[in-house]
């Protein structure tokens, strides 16, 4: 099975009801294609690049899931027959490599070595004897 991003983005405007009946379809195309579903996240509403039927903006949806090739075509298919969404798109994520967090490292401390402090030091001296 290949792995699948699909984001979609709905009509701001709409109910937490609708945006539940969509979700649901989107799980069913899933299932009935005997697909894994694996995430789906509301990312919100934002601004969207440009309007797009007259809106302005639009609720972003992030949908993860494993399936074969017509689970893909089904539910862009779906996506397209149903009024409510203003745009998507499905990418096949399964030969790119995971991403992994990198670990925030301090940075290294370097003494100071003996040239450094015999420079720096004659000049702190005549600073002080200036004075």
């Amino acid at each position: 099975m290949r792995k699948y991003e699909t984001i979609y983005i709905l009509q701001p405007d709409l109910g937490e009801d609708e945006i539940k009946i969509v979700s649901d379809k989107v799980q069913d195309v899933i299932a009935t294609c005997n697909g894994d579903f694996l995430r789906l996240e509301d990312w919100g509403v934002r601004k969207l690049a440009y309007s797009i039927r007259k809106f302005n903006r639009g609720r972003y949806m992030y949908l993860r899931f494993d399936g074969a090739r017509e689970a893909i075509s089904e539910l862009e298919r779906r996506l397209r027959l149903d009024e409510r969404v203003l745009r998507y798109q499905s990418v096949n994520i399964t030969d790119l490599p995971e991403k992994v967090v990198a670990e925030k490292k301090a940075p290294a401390f370097e003494p100071e070595t003996s040239e450094d402090s015999e420079t720096a030091a004659p000049e702190a001296d005549a600073a002080t004897a200036d004075e």
